[in-house]
């Protein structure tokens, strides 16, 4: 008998099996069972034919994965069951088919249920996931607050039941489940009736403060927010759940604790409009919510306070246009409440906004902002033009926008404003200059006479901006075009690397903006650093001396949320032999990643993902291997060697489209299987004369700005107005010496 039976439906998700799967089956601890529930009736040439392959393919390589069946018309509730019924572990686990596990998560649980006991039920927690803007955070920190430390029963804790616990934020007893014979109920919102009636059974429950799932959020958004008469399935949930409740004969409190919330949800959708998209299926709805209340409302109970309570009390009484006209703005009843009130509405919640009193400041001519990869620290141009900024304009203040501002690891002096506080809408709402390599959110207004600078942070290999439009994969990635364009009206200057990314960015970002060509101010790094910089960076990285240490840095992939190289790292390490060394950087998306995970525990190079300067990590490097990734421009300015490895170039080049064939103008010697790449470093083609020769024209065609001047330019341009045409010439290619690479150790 196996510690876990993980089930997974696969209804609907060929694009993230996969992940989902290596997510589990890449865990540290291997006592478990993943159960994959297939569609019985899906074909070869469909998604659930795919699905099942993709299943079959991962059961024939690992002995833990079993296949079992479940009707599609059944849904999601009962491929939960067929999983259930072919379980045979301690503990359940449910995870939808395109969300993934989090590395150590399975150990972590593990730990908790033995420290525990093995209680009934074991709470912990997941982090929403959108498909382009990354992770929102733990999403049940309110369980954690004030819960007991060892196990408890729900009358124990007030924060249960909770009806928003979802299915896979939970380890379940099986014996417990399978001893009260629970299943989940038919149609929409059955993870609500699961999450009440499991924990109003379990007598022993424990909690796990632990991010263990990471819960995809599709692009069209979660069906139980959409419009539709779906949401009608909610008020025969409320009856299922209460009944249940009802007939266990729970303590009172509880009892109005499970009503209250549950009334809560009903009330939700009552007065969210576009749920309910027309007045007589909302009418409808409020009737049924209206029979539903009166039905199971408990014996003294008491409503709420303020306005919720107010709710309540209309509910009750069935009074819909009274309840229409308290909750107008939202219900679009302009017969009842009509566009003045609508109006006051919208102003008292402007004013409720920080935002919205900061705009209303004058601009500050000398504060500038800067922010880097959606906040993820101190890094890339938007760092090197700060830089410039503090030596060259030291009479702009300057903040630096960071995710978390007590953890970020900032320069001395460098103030930090966390995203989201008042001090960052503060900011943003008085800045006159704006620094960014990505984009601010859609909720940042662009004031008269402030200027934002678009850094970019890569030259284009790859197909970007309305160029994605014919490559579904990048376009669903890039999100929305129309609110792209939105967010380049924004920009008032476009920084370009070369000559080639200043044609590709007018091209797919049409806007009115001035384009800057001048370099990439992260790149001056590369011109600015010394002998003893590089020798002092990899002392920090850990690379040994005398070895020859290779850069591995791989794209991403636009269908992938996890990890998986194209090439086995472990055996190219050891094929490689004692000389080398490689140094593994994937994308900043895969950070965490199981599948990253996994590579890193093989012992066989140096993980530096996470290290934040990229710059750093190129310098201390003495070669460089990479796909398709934008890195390799920013490298050939230190005329150090580049080896392309392309095994999926076609596909890649299909599915992503691309700008020019890298293949036939490549920066170095190019591999297309394993053994080639290892061949080229076992014979030396690596840094041939070929190679050379390939790399002296792509440095030509990409490198022609980058001279290690461009942050002074950009500063000089922007902050400090001066004329393009009086900015630092740029360097002749001929006569630039980037930083030396480190001295090698002759091999004997």
């Amino acid at each position: 008998m196996s510690r876990f039976s993980i089930i997974v439906p696969t209804h609907g998700v060929p694009g993230r099996l996969a992940d989902c799967l290596a997510s589990v089956l890449g865990q540290s601890f291997t006592d478990f069972e993943l159960i994959a529930v297939v569609d019985d009736a899906g074909g070869p040439a469909d998604g659930e034919g795919l699905c099942a392959a993709i299943v079959a393919e991962h059961a024939e390589g690992d002995h833990r994965v079993r296949r079992t069946e479940s009707p599609s018309d059944e849904g999601l509730a009962g491929a939960r069951d067929a999983g259930t019924r072919a379980a045979g572990g301690d503990y359940l686990l449910y995870l939808d088919g395109d969300d993934t596990l989090t590395p150590g998560s399975l150990e972590a649980l593990d730990a908790r249920l033995a420290e525990t006991g093995d209680p009934d039920l074991l709470l912990f927690d997941h982090e929403r996931v959108h498909w382009f803007d990354g992770g929102q955070g733990p999403a049940l920190q309110r369980l954690w607050e004030g819960a007991p430390r060892g196990t408890f029963g729900v009358a124990d804790h007030p924060a249960l039941p909770d009806p928003l616990v979802p299915a896979f934020s939970a380890a379940h007893r099986r014996a417990f489940v399978t001893r009260h014979r629970l299943c989940f109920a038919p149609g929409m919102f059955t993870d609500l009736v699961w999450s009440v009636s499991t924990a109003l059974r379990a007598e022993r429950i424990a909690v796990l403060d632990r991010v263990c799932v990471r819960h995809l959020l599709r692009r069209q958004g979660a069906r139980n927010r959409r419009p539709g008469v779906h949401h009608l399935d909610l008020l025969g949930q409320f009856d299922l759940a209460m009944t249940d409740a009802e007939s266990l004969d729970v303590p009172a409190p509880v009892l109005d604790r499970v009503f209250r919330r549950l009334t809560h949800e009903l009330l939700k959708t009552a007065s969210t409009p576009s749920r309910l998209p027309s007045a007589r299926l909302r009418r409808r709805f409020f009737r049924g919510a209206t029979k539903a209340y009166r039905l199971h409302r408990p014996a003294g109970f008491r409503a709420p306070g303020g306005s919720i309570g107010v709710q309540h009390r209309l509910l009750a009484a069935g009074a819909y246009a009274g309840f229409c006209a308290l909750r107008g703005a939202k219900n679009r009843l302009p017969a009842l409440i009509g566009p003045t009130l609508r109006r006051v509405v919208r102003r008292i919640q402007r004013h409720r906004h920080p935002y919205k009193t900061f705009l209303k400041r004058p601009v500050d001519a000398d504060l500038a902002v800067f922010s880097a990869y959606w906040g993820r620290g101190y890094a890339c141009n938007p760092a090197a033009i700060h830089a410039a900024t503090r030596r060259l304009a030291p009479h702009v203040k300057t903040v630096f926008l960071v995710s978390d501002a007590a953890s970020a690891a900032l320069p001395d002096g460098v103030e930090g404003v966390e995203i989201g506080s008042t001090r960052y809408w503060e900011v943003m709402a008085t800045a006159k200059y704006t620094f960014n390599n990505v984009n601010f959110e859609m909720a940042v207004k662009k004031r008269p006479g402030t200027v934002h600078v678009q850094t970019q942070h890569g030259t284009p290999l790859k197909r970007m901006g309305v160029d994605q439009v014919d490559f579904p994969a990048a376009a669903a990635a890039a999100g929305p075009l129309g609110k792209l364009l939105q967010r380049v009206d924004r920009w008032d200057v476009n920084i370009s690397s070369n000559h080639h990314s200043t044609e590709v960015w007018e091209r797919a970002y049409p806007g009115a903006y001035e384009s800057l060509a001048v370099g990439y101010p992260r790149n001056d790094a590369f011109y600015s650093a010394s002998a003893d910089d590089v020798s002092a960076i990899r002392k920090r990285l850990g690379v040994p001396d005398g070895k020859i240490a290779l850069l591995y840095a791989p794209t991403h992939r636009d269908y992938r949320t996890d990890f998986a190289t194209q090439l086995d790292l472990p055996a190219f390490c050891d094929a490689l032999g004692e000389e080398f060394v490689v140094l593994l950087r994937a994308h900043h998306f895969y950070e965490g990643s199981a599948g990253l995970e996994g590579i890193v525990r093989s012992g066989k190079l140096i993980d530096v993902t996470e290290h934040r300067s990229p710059e750093e990590v190129c310098l201390a490097s003495d070669a460089l291997i990479t796909d398709y990734s934008s890195i390799m421009f920013d490298y050939a300015n230190l005329d150090r060697p580049i080896v392309v490895y392309a095994d999926d170039w076609d596909v890649y080049r299909e599915t992503r489209g691309v700008y020019f064939d890298l293949l036939a103008e490549p920066p170095g010697a190019v591999a297309r299987t394993q053994d080639e790449l290892t061949a080229v470093f076992r014979s030396g083609a690596w840094e041939g004369a070929s190679a050379g020769r390939l790399r002296a024209a792509f440095r030509a065609r990409f490198c022609d700005l980058d001279d290690g001047l461009a942050a002074e330019r950009v500063v000089r341009r922007v902050l400090l107005g001066e004329a393009v045409a009086d900015l630092p010439p740029v360097v002749p290619l001929s006569e630039r010496v980037p930083a030396p690479a480190a001295p090698r150790v002759p091999q004997h």
